[in-house]
């Protein structure tokens, strides 16, 4: 029961919260375009708390799942000088997407001062290399620090893997620091093969159903062989998977042909498919990177492009939404997010959770309008 009580106020509190910054980001800056506002209410359905300001009514409502600000002339036009159909376009379209603008610049801060107080970054300083890979093989050195790679400048050890999964295995020219001096090395970065189907699991399951199936990549071996989102892998290569992702990772992997068989839970009903597996290649320098000196300035040094990526990985998620490359049914709704929140444990946890949702109800929040003025 407490567990229930904990969980619920977590999601009462995440959702509250956010609908509160969006509301009031619309609601100040209409207020500082002078734009008359009837009411700010939080919440939906019966009133809790309602307080008559000097010109807006301000209400807490039973039901925390939105919020809304009533403006003067925004749904019938209205001649008060002050109303929102008088304000001019940009003034309008400030107003409406300051809530969005709001959560995005919020999310951004709270992820980036998580980051900045977690330390534990990993430098471009090369501790050691691994035998038989690219980097011993062609003389770099434990001390060495990789500067360029390729005429691009290297900030973090997140540069260096997002280069070598754009290489396609191509010869890169590694520009480094060695005992105070500039040196290059041309070097060609190690191959290996992983088997892939293409198939997301679920996650964060409390072990039920870890295998249901969340998303399919397009023209992958799982779509090929027929498999769709929300079907549930049972067996895979004739090993009972018993629920656990863990377990359907470690057998693709572990499997020795390419062609397998796939048992799958559909609307109740099993049925066998064969999975002609891909195998995706990987490329490597094979160096572990000491860890970045634990102290104010590289915190925030890493926190600032760890965050830039982080902002990143939103938008590329958001394109792939409208490129087809992921299904609306793939995203998560109200439900989902409860969901997930529930199940945070600690404060870091619940502030990353917080910060993801706020920056993706921001942008999905301010598409809508970004179309609808263009």
């Amino acid at each position: 029961m407490i567990s229930f009580l904990i969980s619920a106020l977590k999601i009462i509190f995440l959702l509250g919260f956010l609908i509160l910054i969006h509301e009031a980001g619309h609601f100040f800056v209409a207020k500082l375009f002078k734009v008359k506002v009837h009411e700010f209410a939080i919440g939906f359905g019966p009133k809790i708390l309602a307080k008559q300001g000097k010109e807006t009514k301000y209400e807490l409502r039973l039901i925390p799942l939105g919020g809304f600000v009533r403006l003067e002339g925004e749904e019938t036009r209205s001649e008060d000088k002050r109303a929102f159909n008088n304000a001019s376009i940009p003034k309008r379209m400030a107003i409406v997407a300051a809530g969005g603008a709001v959560n995005i610049v919020f999310g951004i801060l709270v992820y980036f001062i998580i980051m900045s107080a977690m330390g534990n970054n990993v430098s471009t300083v090369v501790d050691s290399t691994i035998s038989e890979f690219a980097a011993e093989q062609y003389g770099i050195y434990s001390g060495d620090k990789i500067e360029k790679i390729n005429g691009r400048n290297i900030n973090t050890k997140a540069d260096i893997d997002e280069i070598l999964k754009k290489s396609n295995g191509e010869e890169l020219t590694i520009q480094l620091e060695r005992n105070n001096e500039e040196k290059e090395i041309k070097l060609t970065p190690t191959k290996k093969e992983s088997k892939s189907t293409g198939i997301y699991v679920a996650s964060n399951t409390n072990g039920k159903d870890e295998t249901q199936v969340v998303q399919v990549d397009k023209g992958s071996a799982a779509e090929k062989a027929g498999i769709k989102a929300n079907d549930i892998i049972i067996k895979f290569n004739n090993e009972e998977i018993e629920g656990k992702a863990d377990k359907l990772i470690q057998a693709i992997q572990n499997c020795k042909e390419n062609n397998v068989e796939v048992e799958v839970k559909r609307d109740g009903e099993n049925f066998t498919t064969n999975i002609e597996l891909d195998l995706i290649p990987t490329y490597y320098l094979g160096i572990n990177f000491k860890l970045a000196e634990n102290n104010f300035t590289n915190n925030v040094y890493y926190a600032f492009f760890k965050t830039g990526d982080f902002l990143g990985s939103i938008l590329e998620n958001l394109k792939m939404l409208f490129t087809g490359k992921v299904g609306i049914d793939q995203m998560m709704g109200p439900v989902g997010i409860s969901s997930v929140v529930s199940q945070t444990t600690g404060i870091a946890d619940f502030l990353y959770m917080l910060a993801i949702i706020s920056i993706s109800l921001g942008f999905t929040n301010l598409l809508p309008h970004y179309f609808l003025y263009s």
